[in-house]
């Protein structure tokens, strides 16, 4: 009798976790769709207001009402199945971002392609890692996973230096500059940014997740194995699989499952080697030969899109539940501004001098420096990963989400105040990646 009481309990309990995590993503959703549309409204990218709505749903808007609002929405029992939702629609993001890396139009630009990437990501590393040794002993030490001030300084560098290449898309189609050279060379320079960017992230990992010399080696051959299997058997494989003149590739059915089970073990794999796993998801993605998958079943991406795009707000809401502006404190307040200062003073003078110095005129490196100063999206997928790896305290994780916010709406006002965008054919410069969506 007691048996069957406890069963009867833990359905009961069951059921009710269960429901708090269907209303839950009914408040995630419908607060998403809304803050979207009053992005729109102000000439922002969508995506942006999803991700104030997901801090707002958090204790910087929503936990300040009376009655603890966000632990009633959101109870303690159902944030782990909306991690596992947030993680689930991160790295079908991640595939689709590497699935969309094309560097096979950078030839006859390559060199100017090259020389305002690096500058644009040098200077804001190296500003990044300075900055993260002054505010280090403001640091909340005991947040952190690791000793000294070397990962830290290492991480915010690397975080200082993205560029946001979905949302980027977004703005420059929204704002006219789909085939204008500047706006093709910006986005050239992200897809050569966001590339490098996960490769130095991925180094971070491996030296800070390493517990010694032994750990070390083994995962830097365990992470060049998985690359070379990607390269030289996936792949191949793939390539094989997918040609168009096998019948059961109609309907893209069986191409759909092969590339979701593929970018999930691809990420399982990753988090085994002791990476994240997004950086699977994103190098699964870049080895699939687009080609064929286009040839045999061109629906089939655009359905992963559509259920990461999905997802996405419960990743917001994920990252908006540890971002508390209220305790940030003085503090706070102040790594807040140095983070944004020195975030966009060294996108925007790590640019636009690589630019000038590369042959573009006053105004194209201008323009150039305000566009590759967008983070956005990409951004909050890296601080999460710092995040979990303790490279950085909350407080501080908190600062990062407003630079992200803020370096990303400043964008479009700073481009109408720079003028009209000329409409010259970009020439050998790459054509526009994915779009964040509408």
């Amino acid at each position: 009798m007691i048996v069957l009481d406890l069963r009867q309990l833990a359905a009961g309990s069951g059921d009710a976790a269960t429901g708090h995590v269907l209303a839950g993503l009914a408040v995630i959703l419908a607060a998403a769709f809304v803050f979207a549309r009053l992005a729109k409204s102000i000439r922002q990218p969508m995506v942006m207001g999803e991700i104030v709505a997901g801090v707002a749903l958090g204790p910087s808007l929503l936990g300040l009402l009376p009655g603890h609002l966000t632990d009633a929405v959101f109870p303690a029992d159902t944030r782990p199945v909306l991690q596992a939702l947030s993680q689930f629609g991160l790295v079908l993001f991640m595939f689709g971002i590497g699935y969309e890396l094309d560097f096979a139009h950078l030839r006859g630009s390559s060199c100017q392609v090259t020389v305002v990437s690096l500058g644009s990501m040098a200077l804001p590393f190296a500003m990044g890692a300075g900055l993260a040794v002054l505010l280090f002993p403001w640091y909340d030490t005991t947040q952190l996973g690791t000793d000294g001030v070397l990962a830290p300084a290492l991480f915010l560098g690397a975080a200082m230096s993205i560029t946001a290449f979905p949302v980027l898309a977004r703005i420059i189609a929204e704002g006219g500059m789909r085939r204008s050279r500047i706006g093709a060379l910006a986005l050239a320079c992200a897809a050569v940014q966001d590339f490098l960017a996960w490769c130095v992230l991925a180094v971070i990992v491996v030296v800070v997740s390493a517990s010694d010399l032994w750990s070390l080696a083994r995962m830097v051959l365990e992470s060049g194995l998985f690359v070379l299997l990607l390269l030289f058997v996936v792949r191949p494989g793939l390539r094989g699989l997918l040609r168009q003149e096998r019948r059961w590739t109609a309907g893209g059915s069986v191409v759909q499952v092969v590339l979701v089970c593929g970018l999930l073990l691809s990420a399982w794999a990753t988090t085994e080697i002791g990476l994240h796993a997004v950086f699977g998801a994103f190098a699964f993605g870049a080895a699939v030969p687009r080609d064929r998958v286009d040839a045999a079943a061109p629906q089939v991406a655009g359905r992963i899109e559509q259920t990461s795009l999905l997802l996405l707000p419960v990743f917001f809401t994920v990252t908006g539940l540890s971002v508390d502006l209220g305790r940030l404190g003085t503090h706070g307040v102040i790594m807040t501004v140095a983070v944004i200062v020195v975030a966009c003073a060294g996108k925007f003078i790590g640019a636009s001098a690589a630019a000038r110095l590369s042959g573009a005129s006053r105004r194209e490196s201008a323009v150039l420096g305000v566009l590759l100063n967008a983070r956005g999206l990409t951004e909050l997928v890296i601080l999460n990963v710092g995040l979990g790896l303790g490279v950085l305290d909350r407080r501080l994780f908190s600062c990062m989400v407003v630079m992200a916010l803020v370096t990303t709406f400043m964008t479009g006002p700073l481009l109408d105040r720079l003028g009209p965008h000329e409409e010259t054919p970009p020439a050998a410069l790459p054509r526009e990646g994915t779009e964040e969506h509408a």
